[in-house]
């Protein structure tokens, strides 16, 4: 296969509609009403708290994404600031988040469109509902497998097509409120510990996580400095309107027959569509029975182009196989796509739901950006020099505030996924001790690898035990609130630690001919 580069291809509005089409997926056809299941008509907060943490994280990578345009940046920031074990550790926490996303979204796919073709299979995909979300990976494949221009061409399409329904919905449900669902079985039947649930659980954060697709396509923008940054923010502020929006005409419309036993038992199958129907409006539903293959179909279409760059981000530390890093001459890391393509339809086989599987995907993808303000942070001691075309301003305040909300997040999930999560972390972590002799030589001493290591280890154990003791599935030993400033007490501690522990001189541009970025 001869040796390529990235294309530099996509303008501010194609990073833009990347986030878009990456957030506005099978999130907003399940999560409002899994959050109003969770936290009840006051589920609208959790997506604030949500939309906060991540524009926290998101003006982080924007620093991040302007100053150091890469590929797989979440899995490449950390190993340049922290050199390559702990790019090892998120390399695979990576892999897990990025490459379930997009059979998650086939998967909600063929869940929504059992209502007009139910041999596809409602809970669990028939044989001939796995056949379909096959066949629709293998499209996404093809889409992603000839050039990055054809795949952001017909993303900004799709997505272009996907925003509006959601929208419209908003607009007629909102003509359907039923103001008295909001106090009728009160506003917070389960209190803070269902807005706190909900965020982690009910696929809130979920929604939000592809914000960061523009900094893991930013070795293929054509003006990464100053798009990368602005495509972050535009779609987390675009996303947020939309989804609190859709969280609020969710509760409103719901008919009062349906809450008579509150609203941990509303279960509709396909919620949106279901709602519409009851409300007699056909038409509407059928539109979303449409949207619902179309919106997460897309979302899985980015998700499996970004599954390639986090395992080609992965194979550049020298943690992963050579041949994961090459480019075709197409500009399309076609390895590392047939390596997602292959783990994209491992999670189609029987696993659980959606409902379920969303939990350990939020969880393992906040796990892979709480680095990024670590690294951003860290790149200000070490690389003061580096050309930061946007710079944070209060980067000593909203960094260590976003490590701590994302460490809630990751709390909030609960013992059961952070138990078997950040036990694997360690796992892998013992590992690479026993294998770092037949690893490449990086440049960076082991010893000093494991010098700006132990404090991420130090954070999973102590994470660990604040897990297990506490409110969210735990024990319950340490009872709330104190649980949670247990937690934040061990975020901002291990953050202090962190970004006193970088590699003293990182190589920010020993990968710049093999990306085809040329840094100012």
């Amino acid at each position: 296969m001869q040796q390529g580069h990235f294309q530099q291809r996509l303008n501010l509005m194609d990073l833009t509609l990347l986030g878009l089409g990456s957030i506005v997926g099978s999130g907003w056809l399940f999560a409002s009403q899994a959050g109003a299941a969770t936290a009840g008509p006051g589920a609208w907060i959790a997506w604030l708290v949500g939309a906060i943490a991540v524009t926290l994280l998101g003006l982080v990578y924007a620093e991040l994404g302007g100053a150091i345009p890469r590929a797989g940046g979440t899995i490449r920031y950390p190993a340049f600031s922290h050199g390559p074990l702990i790019g090892y550790l998120m390399g695979f926490a990576s892999i897990i988040s990025f490459s379930s996303v997009a059979g998650i979204e086939v998967e909600a796919m063929r869940q929504y469109a059992d209502t007009w073709w139910p041999a596809l299979g409602r809970h669990a995909p028939t044989v001939t509902g796995w056949i379909v979300q096959l066949v629709l990976l293998i499209i996404f494949f093809l889409l992603n497998y000839w050039s990055v221009n054809v795949f952001g061409k017909v993303n900004t399409i799709i997505t272009a097509i996907k925003f509006i329904v959601p929208l419209l919905t908003i607009i007629v449900f909102l003509g359907q409120l039923h103001p008295q669902n909001f106090t009728s079985h009160h506003f917070l039947p389960y209190g803070a510990a269902g807005i706190e649930s909900a965020v982690s659980t009910a696929g809130i954060i979920f929604a939000f996580l592809g914000f960061q697709q523009a900094v893991g396509f930013s070795s293929e923008a054509k003006r990464p400095q100053r798009d990368v940054p602005l495509a972050i923010i535009l779609s987390i502020l675009l996303s947020a309107a939309l989804y609190i929006l859709l969280q609020v005409s969710f509760v409103g419309a719901v008919p009062a027959t349906a809450l008579a036993n509150g609203w941990a038992s509303l279960n509709y199958t396909s919620p949106f569509a279901n709602l519409a129907t009851a409300l007699g409006l056909g038409w509407l539903a059928n539109i979303i029975l449409a949207d619902a293959v179309i919106s997460p179909s897309g979302t899985a279409n980015i998700y499996l182009s970004a599954t390639s760059r986090a395992i080609f981000a992965w194979a550049r530390t020298g943690t992963f196989f050579k041949l994961f890093g090459r480019i075709h001459d197409k500009g399309v890391p076609r390895p590392a796509l047939w390596l997602g393509f292959v783990l994209a339809i491992f999670w189609t086989l029987p696993f659980p739901s959606w409902g379920q599987l969303v939990g350990v995907v939020s969880s393992a993808t906040i796990l892979t950006y709480i680095l990024g303000p670590i690294s951003a942070h860290t790149f200000r001691k070490t690389a003061p020099n580096l050309v930061r075309p946007f710079r944070l301003e209060g980067m000593g305040i909203v960094s260590p505030l976003a490590f701590i909300i994302a460490s809630l997040i990751i709390y909030w999930t609960g013992w059961t996924i952070d138990a078997w999560l950040l036990g694997i972390q360690i796992l892998l972590f013992v590992i690479y001790l026993l294998i770092k002799n037949v690893l490449p030589t990086s440049g960076v001493s082991f010893s000093q690898q494991l010098k700006s290591t132990w404090w991420l280890i130090a954070y999973y154990v102590l994470m660990l035990i604040a897990s297990y003791g506490g409110t969210f599935g735990g024990a319950n030993v340490i009872k709330a609130p104190w649980d949670q400033i247990v937690v934040a007490l061990i975020a901002l501690v291990t953050y202090n630690w962190g970004i006193n522990s970088g590699v003293p001189n990182p190589v920010l541009e020993d990968d710049l001919e093999d990306d085809g970025v040329e840094l100012p």
